[in-house]
């Protein structure tokens, strides 16, 4: 009995030892600032956490394009869309890379996106 009670005591050790927390990735966020390209997609981020997004697939111009702030904690990017009528969109991505020229990043669904500097 004592033998077998010792055996569940390491077998609990190493599972729970294997099962170590993923850390949290932190990103400079000064690089995400500027504009970004992936195909005919555009987002241009400033420095006061606004932007903006386009495609110009869709014909439409930078002047055109739809509005929305954003933030990065950690590996976290919110962007949070204006709509026209005045009602707003948050969309969450998890950062995967993040340097001066590529920004990678996934959503919920495990969508990800790829853009250039």
């Amino acid at each position: 009995m004592k033998k077998i009670v010792v055996g569940l005591v390491i077998i609990m050790a190493v599972i729970f030892n294997s099962c170590s927390p993923i850390e949290d990735t932190s990103f400079q966020e000064s690089y995400l600032i500027g504009s970004w390209v992936s195909g005919t997609l555009h987002y241009k981020y400033l420095s006061d956490k606004t932007g903006t997004t386009w495609d110009t697939s869709e014909d439409v111009t930078e002047a055109e394009g739809q509005p929305f702030t954003w933030t990065l904690d950690q590996s976290e990017l919110t962007h949070i869309h204006i709509l026209e009528t005045g009602g707003s969109v948050p969309k969450v991505y998890t950062v995967t890379e993040l340097t001066a020229h590529t920004l990678k990043y996934k959503d919920s669904f495990g969508t990800t996106y790829s853009f250039t500097k």
